[in-house]
């Protein structure tokens, strides 16, 4: 049964990468149309992270009152309105209030689907089983790169918007159809149920920031490393579609990865090799004739290790706290996710090139690994307490 439930969730999870892909892909028409510069295209990706930061600890405590079927409806929703409100945009403000209702949506979605599939797998392949679910996203966005790119050229750059609209309907109505949660659940209790032990709080903060760093490092990827290509001669479809080749690769071997975790073990030599292969592969995406070969290997390595990452956060949090430490979870990563964007779009501005971004993302990648050694420090600190208290 998890499996068939997470299956379904994997299909509905695609509609939130799908849609958040449409700017990315469909920047250029925007800079056209609205008379903006890069760093407007990156204050309108990550405006689509902005939501996150106001709704994400109350969405984690509203969790007590409203079953996560109902939540994730709710957020698929509101994805499918922002993109319809961008699709009618006269001005760039629409545009931008699309984003953020979109990423209301986003938030929502995103915090419950992580807590379902915590639910159902806690103790039983939870990498392998998050690491299918967060390949969701990816898959999302490389549909986008082709499916979007070629829309636009097509019939307009609104028509992204609207088919990431009609898309995450589709997946609103199939969960609130078919999801069901489990049945061992342990009951909340009030008053406790919303209560962090200070140990995680640590483990919460510390996941969080590894999981912002490395998704705010592969958004960078995706917004500028098709730059990188066309600046070496590859026209936008062409420098798209090598880019997505990457994301596409990426489903398959993040479900990988999240295997090896679970049945050898050794979380922190896996994400050694795959953060070196993330930053190699961003090393060659500027080497002319790498392009291929650096989106083979950014996908092979680099992003395999994503669902091993966000299993952090299950295993900090108790399941009576689970809700509201996502929201926490959340909190942080939105936080992250909004302010590396614009960030990445400036120094696009500034250094005239794509390079300067690419170069944001190989540090923020590099960064993930110390934080997960202090996520193991913290972990092994709370077993030590717990065998004094014993």
């Amino acid at each position: 049964m998890r499996w068939r439930i997470l299956g379904l969730l994997f299909l509905a999870r695609i509609g939130l990468g799908f849609q958040f892909q449409t700017v990315a892909s469909v920047g250029d028409d925007l800079v056209v149309a609205f008379g903006l510069d890069y760093t407007g295209i990156g204050f309108l990706i990550g405006l689509f992270m902005a939501p996150g930061l106001v709704l994400a600890l109350p969405a984690g405590y509203w969790g007590r009152f409203v079953s996560d079927r109902i939540m994730v409806v709710f957020g698929l929703g509101a994805l499918a309105l922002g993109g319809l409100v961008s699709s009618q945009a006269v001005e760039s403000w629409t545009v931008g209030l699309g984003r953020i209702f979109a990423g209301a949506g986003f938030l929502f979605t995103t915090l419950y689907f992580t807590k379902m599939v915590a639910d159902w797998f806690e103790g039983r392949e939870i990498a392998t089983a998050m690491s299918i679910l967060v390949m969701s996203w990816p898959f999302g966005i490389a549909m986008g790169q082709v499916g979007h790119a070629w829309l636009a050229v097509t019939y307009g750059w609104q028509v992204p918007f609207q088919a990431a609209a009609v898309y995450c309907l589709i997946a609103a109505l199939a969960v609130f159809a078919f999801y069901r949660a489990p049945h061992d659940l342990p009951p909340l209790k009030d008053g406790s149920a919303a209560r962090l032990t200070r140990q995680e709080w640590r483990l919460t903060l510390c996941a969080a920031v590894a999981w912002g760093v490395f998704n705010a490092a592969y958004v960078t990827y995706l917004s500028f490393g098709p730059k990188v290509l066309e600046d070496l001669g590859q026209t936008a479809i062409a420098a798209a579609g090598m880019i997505s080749i990457g994301s596409w690769i990426m489903v398959v071997s993040g479900a990988v990865c999240g295997q090896i975790v679970d049945r050898v073990g050794g979380r922190n030599v896996v994400l050694t090799v795959c953060m070196g292969g993330a930053i190699v592969a961003l090393l060659l995406l500027s080497r002319p004739g790498a392009g291929l070969s650096a989106s083979l290997l950014f996908g092979l390595l680099g992003m395999a290790p994503a669902g091993v990452i966000v299993a952090l956060a299950g295993q900090a949090l108790r399941p009576q706290v689970r809700a509201f430490g996502m929201g926490i979870f959340f909190t942080v990563y939105y936080a992250i996710m909004l302010v590396i964007p614009p960030v990445a779009g400036a120094i696009r501005d500034a250094t005239g090139n794509a390079q300067g971004p690419i170069l944001l993302a190989i540090a923020l990648f590099a960064s993930v690994v110390p934080l997960s050694l202090m996520f193991e420090s913290f972990k092994e600190t709370q077993h030590l307490s717990l065998k004094k208290e014993a």
